[in-house]
Formats: structure tokens, C-alpha cells, sequence
């Protein structure tokens, strides 16, 4: 079934928080993963999904660090995830697996912002490997558990960063082009996008939908890399403790999990997927060349792109073709 991207008008907005949109569910007897769930949006989305029940394994590079975090949860455990190590990636997917579990909700909440030019071992863009690749790779190692719940839903974190352009699939990693850390991201988060306009095309027939969000602009430990100059041009202030001061126009992080958590569990989006959301609702679509901080430029949401980043990542992680099947070779628009 297709899904317009247009807004449903949710009667939720920026200011709601991950909190109000679980009040009242009861999660018991889901098991969700959040990656990165232990640190800024994705602890308070832990936090939410975990409180009303569900029982959420938390992927983290440190696992010490991230148990200690998590210590004052219940119903949540760790396993150790890098998302730039194919290897970890996997034996991350083969611990859950091993478990037998269904998988009701996969929340792709890690990333990396505005870094300098690094290359991960492959020579892949760090960006690119992070807050996508890795993610795909996941995704695709834990479709069986996806497919076992029979609902589930997939949340993949995009950002109002896609604004900067389209994927650029000829130099997808910097070779070519001279290295600039917004488009970097913003590529990486067009791809975030991209990967729930494909997953969800493919994975509505076995009960799996997918959704592509944008958190909100949160001040928090990602923004680390930002020169002071950068972070002057967003009103921001890094103090001499390490923390920030703005002049407004920033969420909270129990504000910034919002619309993950409400990807996850709303039951207005039943029977709907393949769309990029905001403040609690679906986004509207804005035209390419808009300066608005806000709705969906038209080439994150693109189906024809959608199908070519698959099929590239596919080849890029030398995984086996179509390991979540193709549903055919129609297209679904939702523009």
C-alpha cells in the first residue's frame, strides 16, 4: 500500500516528547533494538519504549559504558555494535539472532555528524559507513526476526542535512570531489531516507514497514566536531565546560526522540510506511531549492534512487542479492 507523504495532522508537534507519545501504551512483549540507545536521543528513546514495557537491546561500541548509563532501566540489554566494523556488525546480528526472538521494532538511531575527512578501513566515507552502510548491513542481517513479528516497524534517523543535495552515487565516498563534512552528512542522511523508501517497499508484504525521520535540531555530543565559528552561525555557544548555550530554537532530547518513538509504536501509522516524518507527523514535501528548515526535498524520497542505493550497497557489502526479496520491479511513488 502506498503512503502519500503529506502530513495526517497528528495533533502532536515539536514540542511533544517522547513520554507523551508512549503515555498510556503498553509495550509488553515487544523487543525493540536501539542502536546508539544509550547516549542523547537515543537514551530518551530507551528510555520511552523500555517504560512502557518493551524489552530493548541496546547496541554500543562501549558495552561497559553504555551498561552503566542504562543501569537505572529495566528491560534493557547491551550488545557491542561499531557500525564501522562489518565484523562487529555481525556478531552483533548473530548474538540477537542466536536468541530466536522476533523483532518488533529497529530503531537506526546511531551516527556521526560533521566529521572531518576520515575513511573507515573499506576507504568508505565515515559518514556514509556510519549512519548508512552499517545500518543496511544490520538491517539485512536481522530480516528474519523482522519478518518473524509479523508487525514490525523500522525507524532509520535521517535530518533536515539531506537540504544539501542529492547522493551524488558517482563519488559516493570523496574521491573525486574536495571533501566537505555538511554535504558528507547530508548525503548520509539522504540515504537514511532512501533506505526506508526501499526497505518498506520491499518488506510490506511480510508485515515489516519503515519509516525515515527527522529528530529536530538537538545540541548534543554530535555537534562536537563544529568549529566555534560553525556553531556562532546556529546562535550556539560552546562554554568552558564542554556544554552549549543557544538562542533558541532547539529541542530537548526527550523532544528530539519524539517522532522516532512515534514511528515506532503510533497506531495512526498502522498500515502506512515508505515516508519521511517530523515533529510527529508525516513531513510535506517542499520544493528542491527551498531554505526551509523543514519538509522533505524531493531526492530523499525518491523511488528510482531508493532502488539504485540498494542495489550499490548490496554490491559495496558483497552481500547476497535481494537477501530481503525484491516485491518486482514497479516503482511506488509517493510524491
Amino acid at each position: 500500500m502506498i503512503t502519500e507523504q503529506k502530513p495526517l495532522h497528528s495533533g502532536y508537534g515539536p514540542e511533544t516528547t517522547a513520554q507523551e507519545i508512549v503515555a498510556g501504551q503498553d509495550l509488553r512483549g515487544k523487543t525493540a533494538i536501539v542502536t546508539g540507545g544509550h547516549g542523547g536521543i537515543g537514551l530518551e528513546t530507551t528510555r520511552a519504549l523500555a517504560g512502557a514495557g518493551a524489552t530493548v537491546i541496546v547496541g554500543a561500541r562501549s558495552v561497559e559504558r553504555a551498561r552503566e548509563i542504562l543501569a537505572p532501566l529495566s528491560n534493557v540489554e547491551v550488545i557491542e555494535l561499531n557500525l564501522l566494523d562489518p565484523s562487529s556488525v555481525e556478531a552483533f546480528a548473530n548474538t540477537f539472532m542466536s536468541s530466536g526472538r522476533a523483532l518488533d521494532l529497529l530503531i537506526l538511531n546511531a551516527g556521526a555528524s560533521f566529521m572531518p575527512e576520515i575513511k573507515e578501513a573499506r576507504g568508505f566515507d565515515t559518514h556514509f559507513a556510519t549512519n548508512y552502510l552499517g545500518h543496511f548491513q544490520l538491517t539485512l542481517r536481522l530480516w528474519e526476526a523482522l519478518k518473524r513479528s509479523g508487525n514490525a516497524r523500522v525507524v532509520a534517523l535521517s535530518s533536515i542535512g539531506h537540504m544539501t543535495g542529492p547522493i551524488d552515487f558517482d563519488d559516493l565516498h570523496f574521491n573525486k570531489r574536495p571533501y566537505d563534512k555538511n554535504i558528507s552528512y547530508g548525503e548520509s542522511k539522504t540515504a537514511c531516507s532512501l533506505f526506508a523508501v526501499e526497505l518498506d517497499r520491499r518488506g510490506q508484504a511480510f508485515g515489516v514497514r519503515a519509516f525515515a525521520v527527522h529528530p529536530g535540531a538537538i545540541l548534543s555530543g554530535l555537534v562536537r566536531h563544529l568549529s566555534n565559528e560553525d556553531l556562532a552561525a546556529w546562535g550556539v555557544t560552546r562554554k568552558e565546560d564542554g556544554t552549549y548555550a543557544s538562542s533558541g530554537g532547539f529541542k530537548t532530547v526527550e523532544q528530539g526522540a519524539a517522532t522516532s518513538v512515534w514511528c515506532a509504536v503510533s497506531p495512526m501509522l498502522n498500515g502506512m510506511g515508505g515516508v519521511y516524518c517530523e515533529n510527529c507527523d508525516i513531513a510535506e514535501i517542499v520544493p528542491a531549492d527551498s531554505q526551509l528548515q523543514h519538509g522533505v526535498r524531493p531526492w530523499a524520497i525518491d523511488p528510482v534512487s531508493a532502488m539504485k542505493l540498494w542495489d550499490i550497497s548490496e554490491k559495496l557489502l558483497n552481500s547476497p542479492k535481494d537477501t530481503i526479496p525484491s516485491a518486482g520491479t514497479e516503482l511506488i511513488h509517493n510524491v
